[in-house]
């Protein structure tokens, strides 16, 4: 099935259960806006039917139920039916929310179960079609990539990602001209490799360097070999390709789940931040190797530090933190690190706290960055739970109740 018949299949399907009308809502690249696929030309242009092509994530109902994930209803034009706001979720990656119209006002556990399972299952198709759908990429973009930004974001794994040891999310800005920033996640047995870049320039050439980077790293870490090795070979491909001319800075780690042990090499990067109980709490200090591609001879250490459950670890580079305001004001590590620990205490999807930060740092920058800046965000659950519990906990539910897929994000 195409992506353009996607919108009229659904609702044909859904009409058996009792669902009168579905929409498709797709959130743009920036998480600002839900736009809507028409599925004539998938263009967000104009209205169907009397429909909104576009509505703002922040202030409508449909934006309330993206950043919390949850089911909310609103009253429609006719009084004889619903609409209700389902999030539309690809595990916990966040696509955009349908909405439901029903005939029911009030609706029982069971409509509600339909609700979640239609979306999961449009979400496992919308997601199918991402690598293979330019509609689809025109949908979901306000204005233009540039062609570094086109490198980068189909370099990138999903920003949110989560399995019952671990939950894993990041944000890249400047989302249409990222160049030279990229981060990686990827799981194996109990381990979780984690591993942030950022390549020197911010043109075509540092997209291509941070490219490279990211492909030397996954090349080395699915043959097996450890974080000195990994960053060894990552530098060898920048200089065999390069010459020494382009390198990149970065943090490559490893976090065993079993144990909570965290490993990891600093290449000339940010130490990475520990988030414990809620709050901040300490950088991770590790000897620096070099910036990976510069051959300057700096060994690489690898540093260890014991996890708690519940400890986030948080990756990120300069452009997070050296954002200047028009007074030349940078937005800070203070300031991150408390934004970090207000959001986190207000009970936020960690993936709605970073896109609630990247703004932030946009803001105090005027809403121009003039450096990629990135943040990825890793916490471990614990070494024991079952994964339904471990679940259960992220939503805030007892174990043993069950627990619905858009409660986890």
């Amino acid at each position: 099935m195409p992506l353009e018949l996607l919108p009229a299949t659904v609702s044909e399907h859904a009409a058996g259960v009792g669902f009168t009308r579905v929409l498709v809502y797709l959130a743009d690249l920036q998480r600002d806006v839900l736009r809507l696929l028409t599925g004539e030309g998938l263009d967000a242009g104009g209205s169907t039917r009397g429909e909104s092509a576009e509505l703002k994530v922040e202030g409508s109902t449909a934006g309330r139920a993206y950043q919390y994930g949850e089911i909310l209803s609103v009253e429609a034009a006719d009084p004889t039916e619903r609409h209700w706001w389902v999030p539309l979720l690809d595990g916990t990656e966040r696509l955009g929310v349908l909405r439901v119209t029903t005939t029911t006002i009030e609706v029982d556990a069971r409509t509600r179960e339909d609700m979640t399972l239609l979306a999961a299952l449009v979400a496992l198709i919308v997601h199918s079609k991402e690598k293979s759908s330019d509609a689809m990429a025109r949908l979901t973009r306000i204005r233009p990539l540039d062609i570094a930004a086109e490198m980068q974001w189909n370099l990138m794994p999903p920003r949110s990602y989560a399995d019952g040891r671990v939950v894993i999310s990041a944000a890249m800005e400047p989302a249409y001209a990222i160049s030279g920033d990229a981060y990686d996640y990827a799981t194996a047995g109990p381990v979780v490799h984690l591993s942030l870049f950022d390549a020197m320039g911010h043109d075509t050439a540092a997209g291509l360097t941070a490219n490279l980077a990211v492909a030397a790293c996954r090349n080395s870490r699915r043959e097996g070999t450890g974080l000195v090795e990994t960053g060894e070979r990552i530098e060898q491909a920048l200089i065999d390709q390069y010459g020494g001319e382009r390198y990149a800075t970065g943090i490559l780690a490893s976090l065993d789940t079993l144990t909570g042990q965290l490993t990891w090499i600093n290449h000339g990067h940010h130490p990475p931040l520990l988030m414990r109980g809620g709050r901040w709490r300490s950088h991770l200090a590790c000897p620096p190797a070099h910036p990976m591609g510069t051959d300057l001879g700096v060994p690489a250490v690898p540093c260890r530090e014991q996890l708690e459950p519940g400890d986030r670890i948080v990756l990120y580079t300069d452009g997070i933190t050296e954002a200047r305001d028009a007074g030349g004001r940078e937005f800070g590590l203070e300031r991150f690190t408390d934004f970090l620990d207000r959001h986190h205490a207000d009970g936020l999807p960690v993936p709605e706290t970073l896109r609630r930060l990247i703004h932030a740092v946009l803001d105090h920058h005027g809403g121009h960055l003039q450096d990629d800046a990135t943040v990825l965000f890793c916490e471990w659950l614990g070494p024991r739970a079952a994964p339904s519990d471990e679940a259960a906990a992220l939503a805030g539910l007892p174990p043993d109740e069950p627990v619905r897929p858009q409660q986890i994000v």
